[in-house]
């Protein structure tokens, strides 16, 4: 049975997704500016995941995609990352693990995705790259840099478990 965001959870994406995009962009300078226009991505939940983006090995994965930019004439291609996040992983692993809650756990897996993407974008890592244990070491790595003193309640359990050497999980 897969377990799917019920509504009352869109609103605690939303906040963990807005705390994760402050705090990465701050670890690396970047202003909202800067932040908007180089990194382009968005955030899809299990009920809109094609087949293909659908894993039981990582709480989010990331794709490519194209997309029209329709604010320019003539109209340009640009490329979009996919967060894919799996929420039946997600929901199952707060079940089994009464300490972990759901906004502190997805700060945590959003920045580890935005760190991704930012490396993605920023030519510090291709896409494509074959070796994806060492990406995940890396941005594992950075990951916690960037929370490691951020204060939310149970953040730092979710650190002890799943950051730098925790249990972890691969994300692309």
């Amino acid at each position: 049975m897969k377990l799917y965001f019920k509504k009352r959870d869109f609103g605690i994406i939303d906040e963990a997704l807005e705390i994760a995009e402050d705090l990465t962009a701050n670890f690396y300078k970047f202003s909202t500016t800067q932040w908007k226009k180089r990194h382009k991505y968005d955030v899809r939940t299990l009920i809109s995941l094609k087949k293909y983006q659908i894993t039981d090995k990582a709480f989010a994965v990331i794709y490519q995609d194209k997309i029209k930019d329709l604010s320019c004439v003539p109209q340009k291609i640009e490329n979009v990352y996919l967060i894919c996040l799996q929420d039946h992983l997600i929901l199952r692993a707060i079940l089994e693990d009464k300490n972990l809650s759901l906004l502190p756990f997805l700060v945590y897996i959003l920045t580890h995705e935005l760190v991704h993407i930012v490396r993605f974008c920023n030519f510090y890592q291709s896409f494509y790259s074959e070796d994806k244990e060492k990406e995940e070491e890396i941005v594992d790595s950075i990951t916690f840099e960037i929370l490691k003193s951020v204060k939310l309640p149970r953040l730092s359990y979710v650190l002890e478990m799943y950051a730098k050497g925790g249990e972890g999980y691969a994300s692309i």
